[in-house]
């Protein structure tokens, strides 16, 4: 499927008649007879976005903590999975890899994505082993990442600050030994930062596909929503959603965007996406946040270069055309 032809994209009115549309839903939900109100002091509201239609380019599961939070506030949410997850072809590497790490060949585990731990986990159930019991540090690129290697029993050593590749990297101690082997499990379309910056740190990583990332065609609600401009911001959670939904849906100045971090927006940019806010936190919060601001239902804040969560491809539904093999922030 090939992007439509769109409005022209410096044509903002929709999103300036949804904002309008917003506006008056706040001021609806504030206003009332001041003698009714309770005098004693209240926790303030969260934003309304009343009015406002969200595009969440996830999979149902992935979205369902952002779902609500922007539900709760009024909106409506469209949710339809951009890209998908699908294992790789081939188990053997991936099997051989979590076998060498249960034997103690890797000081460390470097993991960037939560795909990427289901993966890890399927590969030791294969080999009767658990993520638990190998004798390995373990690295997290954030905190969602680290919450789920502590599902799985997991102790988790390093989580930087700085939700990215380059953000392990600013944090990651100083080899102990001369060039300690690194297992650095990542899906198909990943950068290779990480593993040239710990080969430049002094280390000997290993990187292992252990899933590969496809295309997932956008349904025709969302289609029809889009192309009849009744979508008013899009959630961006990672490069690829972002090359996804340019390609489906195509470009236009109408949509404002949230950007999941730095990277994924710089992705959004090269095809002609809006980005109107960043998440401060890589996370539900962090973008229930930035839908507010992008649409005016908060003051602006200062909003810090974010790096992404590699929020990389969500929980599979389908498995549809593979995704050019592109690299990804």
């Amino acid at each position: 499927m090939t992007g439509g032809h769109l409005r022209d994209p410096r044509d903002t009115r929709g999103l300036a008649e949804a904002l309008d549309r917003a506006r008056e839903a706040r001021a609806q939900a504030t206003a009332g007879d001041a003698t009714t109100r309770d005098p004693s002091p209240t926790l303030t509201p969260a934003p309304t976005l009343a009015g406002i239609t969200v595009l969440v380019p996830r999979s149902p599961e992935r979205a369902a903590g952002l779902r609500a939070l922007l539900e709760e506030r009024g909106a409506t949410v469209l949710v339809e999975p951009a890209i998908t997850r699908a294992p790789v072809d081939d188990l053997a590497p991936v099997s051989d890899a979590v076998r060498r790490l249960a034997d103690g060949t890797f000081a460390w585990v470097v993991v960037t994505s939560v795909n990427a731990i289901d993966e890890l986990r399927a590969a030791a159930e294969r080999i009767g082993t658990a993520l638990a019991d190998v004798p390995a540090r373990w690295a997290a690129v954030g905190p969602a990442t680290a919450r789920e290697l502590e599902r799985a029993g997991v102790e988790v050593a390093l989580v930087p600050a700085e939700n990215s590749a380059r953000g392990l990297l600013d944090v990651f101690p100083a080899p102990e030994s001369a060039a300690p082997s690194v297992l650095v499990p990542q899906g198909d379309l990943a950068a290779p930062t990480l593993a040239g910056g710990l080969t430049a740190a002094g280390y000997r990583p290993e990187v292992v596909t252990v899933y590969r990332t496809l295309a997932h065609p956008l349904g025709h609600e969302v289609q029809q929503a889009w192309l009849g401009g009744r979508v008013d911001v899009v959630v961006l959670t990672s490069g690829s959603v972002a090359r996804e939904v340019a390609r489906q849906l195509g470009a236009h100045g109408s949509v404002a965007g949230v950007a999941i971090g730095a990277p994924t927006a710089r992705a959004a940019a090269e095809v002609n996406l809006r980005i109107d806010a960043t998440a401060a936190t890589a996370d539900d919060e962090g973008l229930a946040a930035a839908v507010a601001r992008a649409v005016g239902a908060t003051e602006p804040a200062s909003t810090p270069d974010t790096p992404d969560t590699p929020d990389t491809p969500d929980t599979p539904d389908t498995v549809s055309t593979p995704v050019q093999h592109e690299e990804r922030p």
